[in-house]
């Protein structure tokens, strides 16, 4: 299968999001999206001048808890039996570049790197031989959590869903395997998160079929499969990346 790279972004002098897909520095224009057919325009722009903004618009975020075995070593935990998963608001999205926003009140704010799994149409009781086909690509992650409000609560959407708490992108990445990819996180440039994607208790593959039985997914639903070991803390004026082997790297910084 054909590995692509899709992008989105403001169109040039307009705000209109287009699609592209990305080749070395420059940005290929395609008309329609990657969700369907669409065709090459033979536009091109240098990334450098383009507005990047999220590839995923999503009609919701299912995010994945414990799922990594180094993560549950670390934490000294049992190794979850099923999948344990719960949901972000859309709302809280943000692309690469921008601010990750510390909101009053919150007194320790913590960075999750994940695989984002974006589905490409819609899914439902698939099994998960044939999971493969219902998934467009795969996006950097950070699953961004008020930790402090997060422990005094049962629930978790409060403490993960407030606006700017799941940072996207760069990039749509399509036709690789999602099942061996270094994944990174580092902080003002110190490695903070580093493990494999070889290291997940549920394959993505397991996930989307599992999550599928639960919940109809539609074209642009985002499954977060769950972040490794080195879970920290940020403070405002931080610089935050996220990087996945052939998938990109997603940079914010929390204001």
């Amino acid at each position: 299968m054909v590995s692509e790279k899709f992008i989105k972004f403001k169109s040039p002098g307009g705000d209109k999001a287009v699609w592209g897909i990305v080749n070395g520095n420059k940005c290929r224009h395609i008309e329609g999206t990657p969700y369907s057919k669409y065709d090459r325009t033979g536009r091109e722009s240098s990334i450098d001048e383009i507005e990047i903004i999220s590839p995923v618009s999503p009609t919701k975020i299912i995010c994945i808890g414990l799922n990594y075995t180094d993560h549950a070593a670390e934490l000294g935990m049992e190794l979850p039996e099923e999948p344990l998963f719960f949901l972000k608001a859309p709302s809280a999205v943000i692309g690469s570049g921008r601010n990750i926003i510390k909101p009053p009140g919150c007194d320790r704010l913590d960075y999750e790197a994940e695989l984002g799994i974006v589905i490409k149409k819609r899914c439902k009781n698939v099994s998960e031989g044939l999971v493969r086909d219902y998934i467009l690509g795969y996006t950097c992650f950070n699953d961004i959590t008020a930790r402090d409000i997060q422990e005094k609560e049962s629930q978790w959407a409060h403490a993960k869903s407030f606006d700017t708490f799941a940072p996207a992108g760069p990039y749509i990445v399509t036709g690789i395997n999602p099942g061996k990819l270094r994944i990174k996180l580092s902080l003002n440039g110190e490695i903070k998160q580093e493990s494999n994607t070889a290291n997940m208790i549920f394959s993505v593959y397991e996930l989307v079929s599992y999550i599928s039985e639960n919940m109809t997914l539609y074209p642009g639903d985002l499954i977060t499969a769950g972040t490794p070991p080195g879970v920290g803390q940020m403070e405002i004026g931080d610089r935050v990346e996220v990087e996945i082997e052939n998938t990109g790297k997603l940079v914010n910084y929390i204001e």
